[in-house]
């Protein structure tokens, strides 16, 4: 009796057949009977929606019971009235397994599965055990260069309650991916885009790496997956076609302006911003980003990076950056920054970086009186780290659903300069090389209501210690990719935390309109200020054009020497220029 509860025990655990109750003018009645050996071991009742679905129940109770080892279950389905059943099972004995043999299966088919002879031994026949096994090995055949592998079990032997079998395996003929054929209008290179999608020409074939490689697809921004990749098989090779189209993300804009000179005079000053951002140039995943922004006389930053995909032929990236800002006559920043990266799975990329920070005070006459060391100072400060980001939403450029982020962490020697025209003596006491670190990450998650409203829920933090601080060495928010409400690079911070929701409603695939808040939380080590909590909030909407994209948003902020009020609000808005 032991034996068959636990039998029993097992059948309704495994199959989850506990179905709810119909409504209560369902008619169709099945009374249901098991027994084992002619002992009944348990009668029941449910009801059904129709007779089908009794004879689809009566099938599923069957086969539930042989997965579990009962092979010679016996059934008697009767209807005793139009809308009345009843069924019999009588399990029979339960089967173990006299012996398994590896036949010709090789050690390599099995993965990381395990294969003896004495786990099957006297056990309890489980198909699922075997079915498993199975699965193992046509996994990893099919993703060895063998996609037409077949396994079964031969020589099967059933003599009263055991079970012998020798597992077969027929591999078919070793297959290997032939070069990547672009079956759409895309400009992209075959060659890189099998090493994007890691299908190389000669390598085995692999049905994980051709799965991997839509969603590779997908975190591609300048190329979009028109269709369902084919695959052809002829002379032990398989060509992949994808059909993919580029995407028109490549953006110049900029405008120029000459103004009188108000502190040289007979002389202009040019200002104005300038952004170009080309990608995937001549088809190779090439990278490039330059911008240049002037809105005053004294002030002005630029941005130059490259990057250049599979180096000498190898898995890795390389990037080039260099940045340059100038904040009026306070401080000039410097930073050279060379990054190794990979993409370590389909949706996570992993890089190391080595940067060169340089800091120098400009003005240096409203310190010549001194009595300490002022709150910006010269600095080199070389340091190392790395990023992991990952990214696993529906559409890289205009998301709507899933999740993004990114983590960097970075440590290094900082070397604190001594100025010549400040007085010596303020250096006194000051070490002159430290340990400094910083960590930043942010997470991003958009969901989808319904097919034209979406939200972007967003957390972005980050943290600088070092026992010399400088304003000029601090985090720098505020404006349309931060803190909305407020200037370009408004707020100074060495620890801070904001979150950003966001609704959106889609007129079209990549136009919308949104509403916005941003509460953050802002700490300055450097000035000692009280901890800083500005809030923002407000509206705006991104229109597509046939040029480009045309954003606008309207902003107010709010924070300890901004306060809330439309003379202190902000208009954010520009128009990138797409081809």
């Amino acid at each position: 009796m032991v034996k068959c509860s636990k039998a029993l025990f097992l059948y309704f655990l495994l199959t989850g057949l506990v179905l709810s109750t119909q409504a209560q003018d369902s008619t169709y009645k099945l009374s249901l009977e098991i027994s084992e050996n002619g002992r009944l071991l348990q009668r029941s009742e449910r009801t059904f929606p129709d007779s089908l679905a009794i004879y689809d129940h009566a099938k599923r109770l069957i086969d539930s019971l042989q997965w579990q080892g009962y092979l010679n279950v016996e059934d008697s389905l009767v209807f005793l009235t139009e809308r009345k059943a009843h069924l019999l099972l009588e399990t029979g004995p339960e089967f173990y397994w006299l012996y398994l043999e590896k036949g010709n299966l090789e050690p390599w088919m099995l993965g990381s599965a395990a294969f003896s002879r004495i786990h099957f031994q006297e056990r309890p026949f489980r198909f699922g055990e075997v079915r498993q096994l199975i699965e193992e090995v046509l996994e990893t055949g099919q993703n060895e260069g063998y996609p037409f592998i077949a396994v079964n079990l031969d020589s099967l032997t059933v003599s009263e309650k055991q079970v012998g079998a020798r597992i077969n395996v027929n591999k078919g003929p070793w297959i290997a991916f032939d070069t990547l054929q672009i079956s759409g209008s895309s400009r992209t290179q075959p060659l890189y885009l099998a090493r994007k999608l890691k299908l190389l020409p000669g390598a085995p074939f692999s049905q994980k790496k051709l799965d991997q490689a839509v969603s590779r697809l997908g975190n591609i921004p300048y190329i979009r997956l028109d269709g369902s990749p084919e695959l052809s098989f002829q002379n032990e090779e398989a060509t992949v076609y994808l059909p993919v189209t580029d995407r028109k993300i490549n953006t110049l804009d900029g405008i120029i302006g000459l103004l009188p000179n108000e502190v040289e005079a007979n002389k202009w000053l040019v200002t104005g911003q300038f952004d170009v951002q080309l990608y995937n140039v001549s088809g190779k995943g090439r990278d490039y980003l330059l911008n240049w922004q002037r809105l005053s006389q004294y002030s002005q930053n630029l941005t130059i990076e490259a990057r250049e995909p599979f180096v000498l032929g190898s898995q890795l990236d390389l990037g080039l950056a260099f940045s340059f800002l100038k904040e009026d006559t306070t401080f000039l920043n410097r930073e050279f920054n060379v990054t190794i990266g990979m993409q370590l799975s389909p949706k996570i990329d992993l890089s190391f970086f080595g940067k060169r920070q340089a800091g120098d005070l400009l003005d240096v006459s409203r310190y010549e009186e001194a009595n300490e060391l002022p709150d910006i100072a010269d600095f080199r400060y070389n340091n190392y780290g790395t990023t992991l980001r990952f990214n696993d939403v529906d559409d890289v450029l205009m998301p709507k659903n899933g999740w993004r982020g990114s983590f960097m962490a970075g440590i290094g020697n900082k070397k604190l300069v001594e100025n010549t025209g400040l007085p010596q003596a303020l250096y006194a006491e000051v070490k002159r090389n430290t340990i400094q670190y910083y960590l930043q990450g942010n997470v991003e998650r958009y969901l989808l209501w319904r097919r034209k409203l979406s939200t972007k829920l967003a957390m972005n933090g980050g943290e600088m210690y070092n026992s010399n601080l400088f304003l000029n060495d601090l985090f720098r928010l505020g404006g349309l990719q931060s803190i909305r409400g407020f200037n370009e690079n408004y707020f100074f911070a060495s620890r801070y935390l904001y979150f950003t929701v966001e609704p959106r409603y889609y007129i079209s695939d990549e136009s919308y309109f949104l509403l916005f808040s941003d509460l953050g939380m802002l700490e300055n080590r450097v000035t000692g200020r009280p901890t800083e909590w500005p809030l923002a909030f407000g509206g705006g909407l991104s229109l597509e054009t046939n040029g480009g994209i045309f954003t606008f948003v309207y902003a107010l902020g709010q924070a300890s020497d901004q306060p809330i009020g439309f003379s202190y609000s902000r208009i954010h808005f520009g128009f990138t220029g797409r081809f």
